[in-house]
C-alpha cells in the first residue's frame, strides 16, 4: 500500500507537502475528500468474462418443481402489488401458506370456512407464529414493510367479494377459487400470476380462450394430476408438481385436487 499524499499538521513550514491554507484546501476544493487506503484496481479482460459465474437464484417461496426437476419458486414478497389467482384445491393453498409462513412473512387467511384452517392455526402456535385466519371481510390493514411481508389468502368462494385488503408494496394477495367462476376472467386479468389445477373439458376452453392458451396446454388440464398445477405469467409457462413434506403430509394429508 502506498500514500500519495500527507496531511497538513499545525506549524508546517511552505515547503512542507501540506502546508495550511495549501494542499488541504485544495483538495477540499476539488472534492476529493480524506484519502483512504489504496488498493490495486481488480479487472479482468473481455476474453476473461464468460469465465466468470456468479449465484443467481429466485427469491421466495419454493412450491415444487418444474418439469426438469429443479426448484420451482414463487416470489410473494415483493416492493410492488402483486396479485396472484389461483384456480385449484385448498390443499395446494395450504401449502403455500405454510412455506411462506416458513419463510417469516405473515400470512392472512380471508376465508368463509374457518374451521377448514383451524387445524393450521393450532399447529402453528395458535396464530401467534405468522398465521392468522379472519372472517370474509374482516381483514384488518396489515402495516407491512420490507421487514414483515404479508400474504393475504381470499378463501371466499366460487364469487369472492371485493376484498378491504388490497394488494401492495409488500403485501401480495392469493384468490383461491375452487373452479373457473363468472368472476375468474377479471380476477385473471387483474393478475400478475395464474395457477391452474385439473378441471373440466368446458372449463378447460373457456379458461384457453380467456388467456389465449395454445390447444395443447388448454387440452393437458383436464388431466392434470393431484398436485400438479400449471403455472402463467404473460407469455410463461410451468408445470409445476408440489411435494410434501412429512410434516405437511402429517398437518395436511397427501396432494389432492378436490377438497
Amino acid at each position: 500500500m502506498t500514500t500519495t499524499g500527507q496531511v497538513a499538521r499545525p506549524g508546517a513550514t511552505p515547503d512542507t507537502p501540506a502546508a495550511p491554507g495549501g494542499r488541504v484546501r485544495e483538495w477540499a476544493r476539488k472534492g476529493a475528500g480524506l484519502l483512504g487506503p489504496r488498493h490495486g484496481r481488480h479487472a479482468v479482460s473481455a476474453d476473461q468474462l464468460d469465465a466468470l459465474a456468479l449465484p443467481i437464484g429466485d427469491d421466495g417461496v419454493v412450491i415444487g418443481v418444474d418439469s426438469e426437476g429443479q426448484p420451482a419458486v414463487l416470489g410473494l414478497n415483493r416492493p410492488t402489488p402483486y396479485d396472484v389467482v389461483f384456480i385449484g384445491g385448498l390443499w395446494t393453498a395450504q401449502v403455500i401458506a405454510l412455506r411462506a409462513a416458513a419463510t417469516g412473512a405473515r400470512v392472512a387467511v380471508e376465508t368463509g370456512r374457518p374451521q377448514s384452517w383451524m387445524q393450521m392455526v393450532h399447529a402453528m402456535g395458535g396464530g401467534q407464529n405468522g398465521l392468522a385466519v379472519y372472517d370474509v371481510g374482516r381483514v384488518p390493514p396489515q402495516g407491512t414493510s420490507a421487514g414483515t411481508p404479508v400474504l393475504v389468502i381470499r378463501d371466499c368462494g366460487m364469487r369472492p367479494p371485493r376484498g378491504r385488503v388490497a394488494s401492495g408494496p409488500w403485501q401480495s394477495v392469493l384468490t383461491l377459487l375452487p373452479y373457473l367462476s363468472p368472476v375468474a376472467p377479471r380476477l385473471i386479468r387483474q393478475a400478475r400470476l395464474v395457477g391452474v389445477q385439473r378441471i373440466s373439458p368446458d372449463e378447460a376452453a373457456e379458461l384457453g380462450r380467456t388467456m389465449a392458451l395454445p390447444q395443447a396446454v388448454s387440452g393437458s388440464l383436464p388431466t392434470l394430476p393431484d398436485g400438479v398445477t400449471l403455472w402463467c405469467a404473460d407469455r410463461d409457462r410451468q408445470y409445476v408438481t408440489t411435494q410434501p413434506t412429512d410434516a405437511e403430509i402429517g398437518l395436511l394429508g397427501t396432494p389432492r385436487r378436490m377438497d
